[in-house]
């Protein structure tokens, strides 16, 4: 499957952003999708999940202002964050893992979130 994460921007602390992870030539609805985030300096870590099943998940620093969704219609997965604070400044990455073979996507280029404090 080929995603493609878009959305990002620039933006102030306080704000928000919707980031999408789209995906060609899948359904989304038949993989487990999360998002990832490298900030500067960092490694790549996890942001949150959305599984097959629907049950999302978020890391626990970021639930209260991070949460992911699913819209079959446009077969996206979306990322929404609010309260946007100078550290989440970082690109931003979807990933995906089916279930029926568990092989898990590339990843992407990743699209550039800039928060201006």
């Amino acid at each position: 499957v080929q995603l493609q994460a878009s959305g990002g921007g620039l933006v102030q602390a306080g704000g928000s952003l919707r980031l999408s992870c789209s995906a060609s030539e899948a359904n989304v609805n038949l993989y487990h999708v999360g998002w990832y985030r490298r900030v500067p300096g960092q490694e790549r870590t996890y942001v949150a999940g959305i599984l097959a099943t629907g049950y999302t998940n978020a890391t626990a620093s970021l639930a209260d202002r991070f949460s992911i969704s699913r819209d079959s219609a446009s077969n996206t997965v979306f990322l929404q964050m609010s309260n946007l604070k100078s550290d989440d400044t970082g690109v931003y990455y979807c990933n995906a893992i089916s279930i029926h073979d568990a092989s898990v996507a590339g990843w992407g280029q990743g699209t550039q979130v800039t928060v201006s404090s």
